[in-house]
């Protein structure tokens, strides 16, 4: 224990002051991620090519690409409040196994997900496996390297959305000892 002023402060309060914070930040990290994979599909959807991971007419605007393109934008950015129930007063509405099962699985097959893309990749890069012949011209295509950055967010996404997901477990456990 220390002294705060007039308050007397023990080091297990500044763990737990601590722990909350890191939550805190691994939640906001992985709403941002769900932000910053989101907001290219809406300019996507309006015909913008920025940040396209390849050949951006070649990929279609018309019908089904840009409702994918829409539907993605939309459901990532509604997803983005999902991290944030995990430390915001709000999320304590749901019932602890609605907020935990969910946020383990969408944790899990976002960081395999991310991993796996990079996993072949190397595999890519070393020469171990070949792109089959539908995708080497569009693994060719300059602006196929933006695949680097949606597939890194991804994986961000992933570990920061388990980390937050770890802490609120760790918070919101019920301590029964027999």
């Amino acid at each position: 224990m220390h002294m705060d002023g007039q308050r007397v402060v023990s080091a297990s309060t500044d763990n737990e002051r601590s722990e909350q914070l890191r939550g805190r930040w691994a939640a906001y990290v992985a709403s941002a991620g769900a932000i910053v994979y989101g907001l290219p599909h809406l300019w996507w959807g309006m015909g913008v090519s920025a940040m396209f991971p390849g050949d951006f007419q070649a990929a279609g605007q018309a019908g089904n690409a840009a409702v994918g393109y829409w539907g993605f934008g939309v459901f990532s950015l509604v997803a983005a409040a999902g991290p944030l129930a995990l430390v915001q007063k709000w999320g304590r509405i749901f019932p602890r196994w609605l907020v935990l099962i969910p946020a383990w699985l969408v944790s899990a097959a976002l960081t395999l997900w991310g991993m796996a893309y990079f996993y072949l990749q190397y595999f890519l890069t070393v020469g171990r496996v070949e792109s089959a012949a539908a995708f080497a011209t569009k693994d060719a295509h300059p602006q196929a390297a933006w695949g680097l950055l949606w597939y890194a967010v991804f994986l961000v996404l992933g570990i920061a959305l388990g980390l937050a997901t770890w802490h609120y477990q760790r918070r919101t456990r019920t301590h029964q000892r027999a």
